[in-house]
């Protein structure tokens, strides 16, 4: 019985750690927008409404090959949802990669 709740505790000291760093970052947009801008040399490339109070943002560095996707809020407070490396641009929709049948 010890050894089963001492697993248990093991267990979850190493799940607690991420369920606590799933937060998002938030702030003002043009705080966010100005780390985006000269911290990482991203910029705006594409975006949507996602609703009537949230907009989806793509900022990307073409040369750092870095990409965030920004959620901004009607309340002027943006949040950064998703961010990663090595972005790459889509292949355009009238080319056919090889081997695919037409």
């Amino acid at each position: 019985m010890r050894a089963i709740l001492k697993s248990l505790c093991l267990i979850a000291i190493t799940i607690v750690p991420t369920v606590g760093s799933a937060q998002q970052s938030c702030a003002t947009r043009d705080v966010v927008v100005e780390r985006l801008s000269t911290g990482y040399g991203e910029s705006f490339v594409g975006g949507g409404l996602q609703s009537e109070t949230k907009i989806f943002e793509v900022w990307f560095s073409e040369d750092e090959g870095t990409w965030t996707i920004l959620m901004t809020k009607s309340d002027g407070t943006s949040c950064i949802m998703a961010a990663g490396t090595n972005w790459r641009e889509a292949m355009p929709a009238d080319k056919i990669p090889a081997g695919i049948p037409g």
